[in-house]
């Protein structure tokens, strides 16, 4: 299929914007991440999110990071509910910590593991639970950045678990290959990666991106910017979860809809509309900045691209 079925399918998964909503509806997202050093990625993310059009956005972080992104803006809600081993309290385990982390997972759909997670033993440690926890609730996951570093150390985690969303670039998507014994051979990797987790999707960010089920693979090639900021794999896993939550949103019939599709189908539909948005807005941000875009640029622009693709027909 061509750019707009593509679209047109991923049309047929946002709510429309009906008075009859409540709060909390059209999407809720908690991203998992955020320590000492690394501060912008789970707010970029869950910004993202936000944006995109989810109701609200958490920020799971460690303690050490939550008065940063607290600063950063009123719209997202930030639970210290993690530990780096350099702050925690002697003694204190992952088991001692897991209660307070995994209590916002009955107040979500859909979890991002990783922006800014860093690659601590104890957030480790704790953030594994996290997922153990998610999978039970069958809540949908987004995977990228630090989260696919546990990953690749623990395969089985998610392997099998077909509401997950592994978002690899070049170097993460090698190190996934090594770590379920493939070899690189060309444009079929991305669908033998998901085969090798269990129909796990694959979204494999690069050039053009290629998002796989194991069975159907899409090619998102909508043009994007020459400029590479480091929060444009944040931006895009939190509108990956928005996605993922109108996906939900769709299946629960939350509006009257005349389509039904598969589960497998809607995976790959709810990535494609997160990679081509964020391809799009990073386009307009680089149009708006050249070199000087920034990742906060992504943010302004993100708005205006989800009009262009799913409110303006005459864009495409």
């Amino acid at each position: 299929m061509g750019l707009k079925e593509n679209i047109k399918l991923v049309r047929a998964i946002i709510p429309p914007l009906k008075e009859s909503f409540h709060k909390g509806q059209a999407g809720r997202v908690a991203v998992f991440g955020g320590c000492e050093d690394y501060t912008g990625a789970p707010f970029f993310s869950c910004l993202a999110s936000m944006i995109v059009g989810a109701d609200m956005g958490h920020i799971v972080c460690a303690k050490d990071a939550s008065t940063s992104i607290k600063a950063y803006s009123p719209d997202v809600m930030v639970h210290p509910y993690l530990q780096e081993s350099t702050s925690a309290a002697p003694g204190v385990t992952a088991k001692d910590l897991l209660p307070r982390a995994t209590s916002i997972l009955d107040r979500v759909h859909v979890i991002v593991v990783g922006p800014g997670m860093g690659r601590d033993k104890l957030m480790i440690e704790t953030v594994t639970g996290v997922i153990e926890a998610a999978k039970q609730k069958n809540l949908h996951i987004v995977i990228d950045a630090d989260g696919l570093f546990l990953v690749q150390n623990n395969p089985d985690i998610i392997k099998g678990y077909r509401r997950a969303v592994l978002t690899p670039n070049v170097v993460e998507f090698k190190r996934l290959q090594d770590s379920v014994g493939l070899k690189p051979q060309g444009e079929g990797d991305v669908t033998k990666l998901s085969q090798a987790f269990g129909g796990v999707t694959i979204l494999q960010k690069g050039q053009v991106d290629r998002i796989s089920n194991g069975s159907e693979t899409l090619v998102s090639d909508i043009q994007g910017g020459l400029k590479r900021v480091g929060g444009q794999g944040d931006t895009l896993s939190g509108s990956l979860a928005t996605f993922l939550a109108w996906k939900k949103a769709y299946q629960d019939n939350l509006w009257e809809h005349s389509e039904e599709l598969a589960e497998d189908k809607l995976m790959t539909i709810a990535a494609y509309g997160a990679s081509s948005i964020t391809r799009k807005t990073s386009r307009l941000a680089y149009e708006a900045k050249g070199r000087a875009m920034l990742t906060s640029d992504l943010s302004k622009h993100l708005g205006d691209a989800y009009v262009e693709l799913y409110d303006n027909d005459s864009k495409l």
